[in-house]
């Protein structure tokens, strides 16, 4: 018998399933072992799954017409990684989803989780609510990139997620925060001199 405790612990933050829905969601859950810098999601096809992180850490990122990388998002434990726009459209993704490091996952396919969600309410409320805090997660991190410098943005980042400071390419993490690594790096210079 496969451990989905972390998925049913994550879902019981929001809900509580009985046992009936504990099984029909495990039932839809595929498991899948993803190599460091493997993909799950590339531009032009439709991502059909939301992923859940059992092991690892991923990033979401696109590439401007210059063909330069923009982190969109970065993932650990206990989190979900998709590209939203395409799975809840099913539309083709534009993103790029890579494994930062060696991992496991669950997958759940998009048709699999509106069946459960006619079916059962409490599934339904869920992902209605994890929908929900992602979006407005991206809205704050939008306002944040307008108004905070990126010395700020830095300093939140690493007041809310010290844990995933120490895992990812500096490269990666000042792409996600707007900036050139150059000047990421400036910055934790500063702050080392600092202390």
């Amino acid at each position: 018998m496969k451990d989905y405790s972390s998925i049913i612990n994550n879902i019981n933050r929001y809900v509580s399933l009985s046992s009936e829905e504990e099984e029909n969601l495990v039932s839809i859950i595929k498991t899948s072992r993803i190599k460091k810098k493997q993909f799950i999601i590339q531009p032009g096809f439709v991502c059909h799954s939301r992923t859940y992180i059992v092991e690892g850490a991923f990033r979401v990122y696109y590439l401007d017409k210059d063909g330069k990388e923009h982190t969109v998002s970065i993932g650990v434990e206990d989190w979900f990684v998709t590209d939203f726009q395409s799975y809840i459209d099913q539309s083709p993704a534009v993103n790029f989803a890579e494994a930062l490091e060696d991992s496991l996952i669950f997958q759940m396919r998009y048709d699999d989780i509106e069946a459960l969600c006619k079916k059962f309410h409490n599934l339904s409320e869920y992902f209605r609510l994890t929908t929900e805090k992602a979006f407005a997660f991206s809205r704050r991190r939008v306002i944040s990139s307008i108004s905070n410098t990126a010395e700020e943005r830095y300093d939140e980042y690493v007041a809310k997620y010290p844990h995933i400071v120490q895992r990812v390419p500096q490269y990666i993490l000042a792409s996600y925060l707007g900036m050139s690594a150059e000047f990421l790096s400036k910055i934790r210079k500063q702050k080392m001199q600092k202390s």
